[in-house]
């Protein structure tokens, strides 16, 4: 969809963009994210032609934007910025129709129902605000008609320039949800820059984080928060933000590697033993491909201790166990639920990846904790 190739801009002899390359897909939410300079929103300025590269080129479905036409570009590009930019002396109605209406593409009547719909899925009644003015709207309620301004004009691609900055805490986050569920539905092209980290992890699909006009990173929010590039991009996330956002902690994350398993054949006494000499009181049955089976407990063993009978006559096919993909939410969830101290985890093919018990998960957290705290010490 957008295509931005070693693209470079200079102003005098200062470097604001250092040959940046990003590939932005189709009906992505794409974060711009760092600190002030980075070249963030001199970005969002070269998509739409407000100033040109040093260097470089951007496409927009293949196509050089240089050879575009400015104006034409401008009414297929949605822009939202942090003081909503909308016309103080035209009512809400006539700054959502305004970009339709000069492309005349649509009827009067399908332009006008189109805002209709646009008020009510941005979360106003288009009867109370429809024919109200700018300043009669709260910050929250602005930005929410900027949003559906920028949708208004058919847009594929929708720049937001920190456009919830400004906004307080529960507005910011009611606003951000509300961008979430339009993005799901409308699967619009978004490149959202911001400063808040917290905010890229709630909404983004990919998030690129940028140093002196270089990219520093640029993945999904859970590669970024799990493989972190480099030092800076580690110090820029913060080492704790991993664990404020347990959706990104996987089983293979927090797991026993290696657990203690045996083939369905050993017998019983063969079980007590390895038992004994491993210190846990139940075993992991796998066939020879590592497949889980099945499980067999001490009292298990003890109950049919008299009988000669192998480990796979007497375990338990009735087991639970997690996807090593699986979040830790969800598995303290399984774990609570079913009132277990531990669960096996296993790979896509069903074989024994690993074991998470309720001493191995405290160990994990209480070795982070002591990290964090080393980190702030030192």
């Amino acid at each position: 969809m957008i295509e931005i190739k070693n693209v470079t801009k200079k102003v005098g002899n200062k470097v604001i963009l250092d040959d940046v390359t990003l590939d932005i897909e189709k009906g992505s939410l794409v974060v711009l994210i760092g600190s002030s300079g980075c070249g963030k929103t001199t970005t969002l300025k070269l998509i739409n032609k407000l100033i040109k590269p040093t260097s470089g080129e951007i496409y927009i479905d293949n196509k050089p934007i240089s050879r575009e036409d400015t104006i034409e570009l401008r009414r297929k590009i949605g822009y939202v910025i942090q003081n909503t930019g909308l016309f103080p002396h035209l009512t809400i109605k006539e700054n959502i129709e305004l970009i339709p209406r000069l492309k005349k593409e649509k009827s009067v009547e399908e332009i006008e129902n189109a805002t209709i719909q646009l008020l009510e899925m941005v979360g106003l009644k288009h009867q109370d605000y429809i024919n109200k003015y700018p300043s009669e709207l709260s910050g929250g309620q602005q930005q929410r008609i900027g949003v559906a301004r920028a949708i208004a004009t058919d847009a594929e691609i929708i720049l937001m320039d920190e456009p919830f900055s400004a906004l307080d805490p529960i507005t910011r986050t009611s606003l951000q949800e509300q961008l979430f569920t339009l993005q799901d539905e409308l699967k619009k092209t978004i490149i959202f820059v911001t400063h808040d980290m917290d905010e890229a992890l709630k909404i983004a699909d990919k998030i690129c984080i940028m140093k002196d006009g270089k990219v520093a990173q640029y993945d999904t929010p859970e590669n970024i928060l799990r493989n972190p590039a480099n030092e800076f991009v580690k110090d820029f996330i913060g080492l704790d933000r991993v664990w404020n956002n347990p959706e990104y902690i996987k089983a293979k994350d927090i797991m026993i590697h290696e657990p203690v398993s045996v083939k369905p054949s050993r017998t019983i006494i063969q079980g007590i033993e390895i038992m004994r000499t491993s210190k846990v009181d139940s075993l992991l049955v796998t066939d020879k491909d590592k497949v889980l089976q099945g499980i067999v407990t001490v009292k298990d063993m003890k109950s049919s201790l008299n009988k000669a009978s192998s480990l796979g006559t007497i375990m338990s096919t009735e087991l639970l166990f997690v996807n090593e993909e699986d979040n830790l939410v969800n598995i303290l969830s399984v774990m609570n639920e079913h009132s277990v101290g531990y669960i096996p985890v296993v790979s896509d093919d069903n074989k024994l990846a690993g074991l998470i018990t309720r001493s191995s998960l405290l160990s994990v957290l209480s070795e982070q904790f002591l990290e964090m705290e080393v980190s702030v010490l030192g």
